[in-house]
């Protein structure tokens, strides 16, 4: 599997709901809560009325680190929450987090690198650790 320069992803052992309710248990671990959840299946089924595979979105935030990139810069709300997918690839279940070293690298302010490099760290953690 190719790498991408924006997330950081890894091929699984568990089922596709096995790996949901995974990701969900490993992001408590490390202090985020999900705030939102699209389920990309069925809204492609409800909205195109196609079929796709298995393909959740998870928006994770994680409150502390929300708080310090707020108060360094206002707008990085248009970068929030971190995103994380599971989804099947055939046979394969796919697990994979945004990188807030690269996202928040295009906001160019110094104060957001070291809180992106810890909340990083965090969810390569939670992928690691499916």
């Amino acid at each position: 599997m190719a790498e991408i320069a924006y997330g950081y992803r890894r091929v699984v052992s568990l089922a596709y709901g096995a790996a949901v309710a995974k990701v969900r248990d490993e992001l408590k671990k490390e202090g985020f809560g999900v705030l939102t959840e699209i389920d990309v299946k069925d809204t492609l089924k409800n909205k195109l009325g196609v079929e796709f595979d298995d393909y959740i979105i998870l928006g994770a935030c994680n409150p502390p680190f929300a708080y310090q990139a707020l108060r360094a810069e206002r707008d990085i709300g248009l970068l929030m929450p971190c995103n994380l997918v599971v989804y099947a690839d055939g046979d394969r279940v796919i697990v994979a987090a945004t990188l807030p070293t690269v996202t928040m690298n295009s906001v160019r302010n110094e104060k957001l690198a070291p809180i992106a490099a810890q909340v990083e760290q965090k969810l390569r953690k939670v992928v690691d650790s499916i």
